[in-house]
């Protein structure tokens, strides 16, 4: 009990934590934190936050974006997975799918791709990589294969 107690404390200090990727800076991989993220950088790779993430207008993302909530004012090529509210500002430009469980879409933002929205809200895991399968991609049909005599 006395470990959990401490797991759930070293969590919370996690979810505390504050990052910045700056204008400027490219990250070639995948990021994942338990804190919030403000990027105004590129990164090719996934990015996955179980608190927020912010995209300056200046940021590129190749990847995919997984988090709790999500303000976007840059460019993103791939899925957007965010369990609770995505604003889209203005400058944002989105290149993918949508799943979220509230979107704002204010005047001016571009978005190529499908959307779910209200989507239960799922717990967000740390350690996969950002690889993740589109909820909108669950709706196509599966070929059933077979083995050849």
């Amino acid at each position: 009990m006395f470990k959990n107690k401490q797991e759930n404390m070293a969590a919370q200090d996690a979810s505390n934590s504050s990052n910045i990727i700056g204008k400027g800076t490219v990250v070639e991989g995948n990021i994942e934190t338990f804190g919030n993220i403000r990027i105004e950088g590129k990164v090719n790779g996934s990015v996955v936050s179980k608190s927020k993430i912010v995209l300056g207008q200046s940021s590129v993302i190749d990847g995919n974006i997984i988090a709790q909530n999500a303000e976007l004012s840059g460019e993103v090529k791939g899925l957007v997975e965010i369990s609770d509210q995505l604003i889209l500002r203005p400058s944002a430009v989105i290149d993918g799918d949508i799943a979220t469980n509230k979107l704002i879409v204010e005047s001016g933002a571009t978005f190529n791709g499908g959307c779910k929205m209200g989507i239960p809200q799922k717990e967000i895991k740390i350690g996969d990589n950002g690889q993740i399968k589109s909820p909108i991609e669950d709706k196509k049909p599966t070929i059933p294969q077979t083995k050849p005599n």
